[in-house]
């Protein structure tokens, strides 16, 4: 039995519909405060619910019984979070060893966790937090295997971080000329999906990237071609971002401010020896590009 952790969420819920797709056992932790349309989703795709909290590690027993194998996507960040009651250190560093405390005591086969890329290190809560939950999980005893995305391109090429096509307006940090391996969350989904049973990515980590690295501004050129008109471009600098981080009023601001720094740096993952590996198709910024409001 296959147990995911932060099913409600972009890349939990891809790995939801993938593994009902496969027909594998699964079921999804969810909380009495989940939202229940999504929950509900979860239902109709055929994945059976159970309630839990890994800010409670009591809660997590019963959810446990019968696993065999454990998915983790779960995150405050950003858009649960809640501070002093569910942030980054209550689910991203505690949570998530409250959880693989649980795996361990249920002789659970194999953990897998999503953090994000070696290279987005500048120091923050949330990389903390990450970094810690890596060490504990490869110390645990337990198989493990350890996804380290870059970013996300459905996250970082779209409104929320002021990239948005729609109104032709793009919020580059920095210079917006350090390649950065941008990855489709479905693509994290399936490398989750498919190190299940892959013997190569067993006690792993594997960082991971898109087909190819591009910059900020090779990403808007992108864009600017499938939509057939020019993007108006304003530059973050990196003083402006290391100001917003100094000044942050809360882990979550710290931590937000200190991952544009990251964009803005730069993050090339060279996918050639994984993609042995992993054979299947990657989906390129220019195929996300198309698919964007017009």
């Amino acid at each position: 039995m296959i147990l995911v952790v932060g099913a409600t969420g972009m890349v939990g819920g891809e790995i939801c519909r993938l593994l009902a797709i496969d027909g594998q056992p699964v079921h999804a932790l969810v909380r009495k405060s989940s939202d229940a349309h999504k929950v509900q989703h979860l239902h109709d795709i055929g994945i059976p619910t159970v309630e839990g909290d890994v800010r409670e590690k009591s809660s997590l027993a019963q959810a446990m019984e019968y696993v065999t194998e454990v998915i983790a996507t779960v995150s405050a960040m950003p858009f649960s979070y809640i501070a002093g009651e569910n942030d980054i250190d209550a689910v991203d560093c505690h949570g998530m060893i409250n959880l693989i405390d649980a795996a361990k005591e249920a002789h659970a086969r194999k953990f897998i966790y999503t953090s994000f890329s070696g290279h987005l290190d500048i120091e923050c809560p949330l990389r903390n937090a990450k970094r810690t939950v890596e060490k504990y999980l490869q110390e645990s005893g337990l198989h493990y295997t350890i996804l380290r995305p870059s970013c996300f391109m459905e996250v970082w090429l779209s409104p929320a971080v002021g990239f948005d096509t729609e109104h032709g307006q793009a919020q580059i940090y920095g210079s917006g000329e350090n390649p950065i391996s941008y990855i489709s969350y479905k693509d994290v989904a399936r490398f989750a999906v498919e190190s299940l049973h892959n013997p190569a990515a067993t006690d792993k980590i594997l960082e991971l990237g898109g087909p190819q690295a591009l910059s900020q501004l090779e990403a808007v050129k992108i864009f600017e071609s499938a939509l057939g008109r020019k993007m108006k471009i304003t530059h973050v600098t990196k003083q402006t971002l290391e100001h917003q981080r100094d000044e942050a009023s809360d882990p979550m601001q710290e931590s937000f401010s200190s991952l544009m720094l990251c964009v803005a740096n730069g993050d090339p993952i060279d996918m050639t020896p994984i993609r042995n590996d992993f054979p299947f198709h990657l989906t390129s910024v220019k195929e996300y590009a198309q698919h964007m409001p017009h």
